[in-house]
């Protein structure tokens, strides 16, 4: 490929960097940008009751700060704004964000649309890279700048008459393609807004540095990042806010490496959904904050339902190895891992690990976000012995003995491998059942009676059975009715095997459960075991027909 065609992106010259040695210890600012940036990335953009339906949407997540348009852009972006302002539908403890380019007439446009609006944000911004200086606008770095100080100027005055009457503005500014502009002049232009805009320590000047296109590596982010949040004046009076686009498929990391060197607010939209690429997915920062012990200050414990409305609302989809709101996130295919998960559970069941959620492969409990453990495993050729008795247990209640784990996982993934195809949990359920469970196929007992002795290891049985089709009665005594059933086997010259195993358990609860059996044959010559189940109200009867289904399986082989 013609490498020579692209140059290296240029480094920050940053020695004594602070935040490799940093870790995120808390939540930043989050404002939400998807019924704008998002918005735009969409083939057929919202309709205003998407946009508020997703809006209402972000308010019930906990966003504070949420982009709801560009005002001056379209009559739909114009009049949801409004509607938001005359219907009282922003919560008091929400802030909306409105965006604007540095020219006059969208400035003025965007203050009609915020008239009567309690709080707002208003987002300034103008590109300032070499590359929008040259192609775009053929314009100088002074000229450049001066758009941003007219734009800015623009913004203090109408944003002071609106204050006058009773709104409450804020003011951001975004230095556009400042991922790719030089970091001096970056800051030049920063300051010579934040003078202009006079900010204090109570009503603080967001500066937002975009990564507006993804040129370099998130250390390179990370370095521009605490460049400019040290070498701005007044820091104390500044948010430094992000605002990561995807091009490299580093938007989450460069955002988290940027919270490390300094920013205090992030702009994103929910999984990601932007231009190009896309944006800063929020969602995935937020929990893997969580997965750190971190509160994220955002809900996201109904996750399937936020995915739900976005989709709808957007008529976007989530891929199903989206993390977190995927569909096979918290899936295991491979059976090594569906093995570790299934220990990893039963030992929570068991309540031996305490709080901390220690489960090999997954990196957060799904149901902290609304999903369930039965979508954990899933079987295919690739699964193992562990993802096949964890999926009969979870989903049915059979708890097979480990021993025989092998012997049914083999089978199910055989059968998977020989389809072509995944086995959902009802397709295991029947082939278990018709392999191992109640099989008749060369012995079947037709019907029995036990009868004991004064001692209770004295058990007698009579049983008619059918062999090959042929009907025949059978009898013996033991010390219990399948030791009983097994002599009866040997007087008619049917046995050849030993009892290896025997388990039993009840599937459910309550008086009217049913009763699991699992026996393992072996034979004397070979050690070869093989093992049957059988299923009764009646735990002996259960217990007779593991048996049963054990040796037919047996002599089949």
């Amino acid at each position: 490929m013609n490498n020579k065609k692209y140059k290296l992106a240029t480094w920050v010259s940053l020695p004594d960097r602070q935040w490799p040695n940093k870790v995120i210890e808390k939540a930043p600012i989050w404002c939400s940008v998807d019924l704008r940036d998002g918005n735009q990335a969409l083939a057929v953009p919202m309709s205003i009751p998407e946009k508020l339906e997703l809006f209402n949407t972000l308010v019930k997540i906990g966003f504070k700060e949420i982009e709801v348009g560009f005002p001056a852009a379209s009559d739909t972006e114009f009049n949801f704004l409004r509607k938001l302002i005359e219907e009282n539908l922003i919560p008091q403890d929400v802030c909306v964000q409105v965006l604007t380019q540095s020219r006059e007439p969208l400035i003025r446009k965007t203050f009609e649309a915020l008239k009567g609006v309690k709080s707002a944000i208003v987002h300034l911004y103008n590109s300032t890279s070499p590359r929008q200086r040259k192609i775009t606008f053929n314009k100088s770095r002074d000229e450049i700048k001066q758009i941003a100080i007219d734009g800015a100027k623009l913004v203090r005055k109408f944003a002071d008459d609106a204050e006058a009457d009773g709104s409450h503005i804020r003011m951001e500014y975004s230095p556009e393609s400042f991922s790719d502009t030089e970091l001096d002049y970056a800051l030049e232009i920063c300051e010579a807004v934040k003078e202009i805009w006079k900010p204090t320590v109570e009503n603080k000047i967001i500066i937002n540095l975009p990564e507006t296109v993804q040129y370099t590596t998130p250390n390179i982010h990370a370095d521009q990042i605490e460049w400019m949040s040290r070498n701005i004046s007044e820091r104390e009076k500044v948010l430094i806010s992000l605002h990561t686009h995807n091009d490299r498929g580093t938007g989450v990391a460069a955002t988290e490496l940027g919270l490390m060197a300094g920013a205090d607010r992030v702009e994103g939209t929910l999984f990601g959904n932007g231009e190009r690429t896309g944006n800063l997915d929020v969602v995935t920062v937020a929990l893997n904050m969580l997965a750190q012990g971190v509160e994220p200050n955002l809900d996201f414990s109904h996750l399937p339902e936020i995915r739900s409305i976005y989709e709808r609302c957007t008529h976007m989809e989530v891929p199903p190895r989206q993390p977190y709101a995927g569909d096979l996130v918290f899936t295991a295919f491979s059976g090594s891992h569906q093995d570790a998960i299934k220990k990893g559970m039963d030992i929570r069941r068991k309540s031996e690990c305490g709080d901390v959620w220690e489960v090999p492969y997954l990196l957060i409990d799904p149901e902290d976000i609304g999903r369930d453990y039965e979508a954990i495993i899933r079987i295919n050729s690739q699964s193992g012995k562990g993802g096949v008795a964890y999926v009969l247990e979870t989903e049915y209640g059979y708890d097979i003995p480990k021993a025989m784990h092998p012997e049914v996982g083999n089978f199910i993934n055989d059968t998977a491998d020989r389809l072509g195809k995944e086995l959902s949990p009802e397709e295991i359920l029947h082939l278990f059942k018709d392999e191992f469970v109640n099989r008749v196929d060369l012995l079947k007992i037709n019907s029995y009676k036990i009868s004991y002795g004064e001692n209770s290891e004295d058990v007698s049985i009579s049983a008619k059975v059918s062999y090959k089709g042929a009907d025949m009665e059978i009898s013996a005594k033991g010390n219990g009715p399948i030791n009983a059933f097994v002599n009866a086997l040997e007087i008619a010259g049917l046995k050849n095997f030993k009892i290896a195993d025997y388990r039993s358990h009840a599937i459910g609860s309550g008086s009217a459960s049913d009763s699991a059996a699992y026996i393992s044959l072996i034979n004397p010559e070979t050690s070869i075991t093989t093992w049957g189940a059988g299923v009764d109200s009646n735990i002996e009867y259960a217990g007779l027909k593991a048996l049963v289904s054990a040796y037919n399986r047996y002599n089949k082989a």
